[in-house]
């Protein structure tokens, strides 16, 4: 029989045994023998083939279940750890934005909570492919830790090795949105080292969090156990050593600052946090220009929009940031502002048909049909007899019960639709 070398690259993904021992082998090497800064990355290894056609295959991950049917044998030893491969410490690439790299030991680029979490929302939104080889348009590497370098906007692409060097280690009860869950393991680094940005607790034990993550297929934002499905005890929390602004730095950086930042008149960088954390929390569609300093009718309606979406209502939900909304927006918890149709309304409203079609004596489908929504929302219960085409006064107190929900008083809850009520009804 005929021998001869083949050269190959072990495939990260794959869990058959060539390709397994190969990435621990390569690990220790030193990089002039051919071994990888980050021990995850393609390795050249010359393996002994047979000539008669004996092919190494290597298997997706997601293929994985069914190896044994194709000829792998029961006891063959497979990679017991989840593969996130990386690159090295690089430069950006692909074209990426210009700017000099964020070297450990000199001042860090600046940034916020929220821009942090806008990032890594980007590349969710995108579904980037993992890829530790290929660069996203941003110049990032499509790997965990280039994901963590882009979210960080450190200006290069690190690895799970060096990225703690960009941060300040914390103890999990203090993690907060923006934060990471690292995990390097430095005898192997093959060996399940990873890394996620944390956006917030999912339960109030604490047991499970948000995590965006970079992994295969590609990047998601999914509820993960505290800290990570394998190796949890091992992750260590770090916060950015560059994080500014209202919700940035220590815990003492995100406490209230009184509700007299908020409101009419206001103007600080209190209020551009807010409508930044609104924004992150779905309320994009109540700015139609980025969030600003001074206080406006739209930070108003984002607050009033995230306060009703956490169940409160009356002067609980006035939408002026008090001591429980903020608590819950710089900790990226609490229910998200929905989106128009979530609560299983039309996606539209139908058109306003004018305050002349409700009015005592009024009788039109316009009436019937907001009897029937009243109905339909909960406030139905000043109806007799259930809804009906002509305007009564059960009609004009169920309206009034409904926008009196909303947070409005006085000339605002009048119990005579407006634009605004309308729309609220059916949306």
């Amino acid at each position: 029989m005929t021998v001869c070398f083949e050269e190959y690259e072990p495939a990260a993904d794959c869990v058959c045994a060539g390709c397994a021992h190969q990435r621990r082998t390569a690990a220790a090497l030193p990089v002039r023998y051919g071994g990888h800064p980050v021990a995850h990355g393609a390795r050249r290894a010359l393996v002994l083939v047979a000539a008669a056609g004996v092919v190494l295959s290597c298997g997706a991950a997601d293929a994985a279940a069914g190896a044994a049917g194709r000829g792998a044998r029961a006891d063959t030893p497979t990679d017991p750890q989840p593969v996130h491969p990386q690159g090295a410490v690089g430069p950006l690439g692909s074209g990426g934005a210009p700017g000099p790299p964020a070297v450990p030991g000199t001042a860090p680029r600046t940034t916020t909570r929220a821009e942090i979490i806008d990032r890594a929302r980007k590349w969710v939104s995108a579904k980037v492919p993992y890829s530790m080889s290929a660069y996203w348009s941003d110049g990032y590497r499509q790997d965990c830790s280039g994901y963590v370098s882009m979210a960080w906007n450190l200006g290069t692409n690190e690895w799970t090795g060096s990225l703690a060097a960009h941060g300040t280690k914390i103890a999990r009860a203090d993690l907060q949105p923006g934060d990471m869950l690292l995990f390097h393991n430095p005898a192997d680094p093959s060996a399940g080292s990873h890394v996620t940005i944390f956006g917030g607790w999912a339960d109030d034990t604490h047991s499970h969090y948000l995590a965006y993550e970079q992994t295969r297929p590609h990047t998601v934002a999914a509820t993960t156990p505290m800290a990570y499905w394998t190796n949890s005890s091992s992750y260590v929390a770090y916060r950015y050593n560059g994080l500014v602004g209202a919700t940035g730095g220590s815990g003492a950086d995100t406490a209230f600052p009184g509700a007299g930042k908020f409101g009419p008149g206001a103007n600080s960088a209190y209020v551009t946090q807010l409508g930044k954390l609104l924004v992150a929390q779905g309320g994009k569609s109540y700015y139609t220009t980025a969030a600003g300093p001074r206080w406006t009718d739209a930070d108003r309606r984002a607050t009033r929009a995230f306060q009703l979406a956490q169940g409160w209502r009356g002067p609980e939900a006035d939408g002026i940031a008090g001591p429980d909304t903020w608590n819950l927006l710089v900790r990226g918890v609490g229910r998200r502002i929905p989106t128009a149709g979530a609560a299983g309304g039309a996606s539209h409203a139908p058109a306003y048909p004018g305050k002349s079609a409700f009015r005592p004596g009024q009788s039109s489908s316009h009436v019937q049909r907001l009897g029937a929504q009243l109905v339909k929302k909960g406030f139905g219960r000043h109806y007799a007899a259930g809804a009906g085409p002509r305007w009564t006064e059960a009609d004009r107190r169920n309206v009034e019960a409904f926008q009196r929900a909303q947070g409005w008083s006085g000339g605002e809850a009048d119990g005579y639709p407006g634009p605004e009520t309308w729309r609220r009804l059916f949306v």
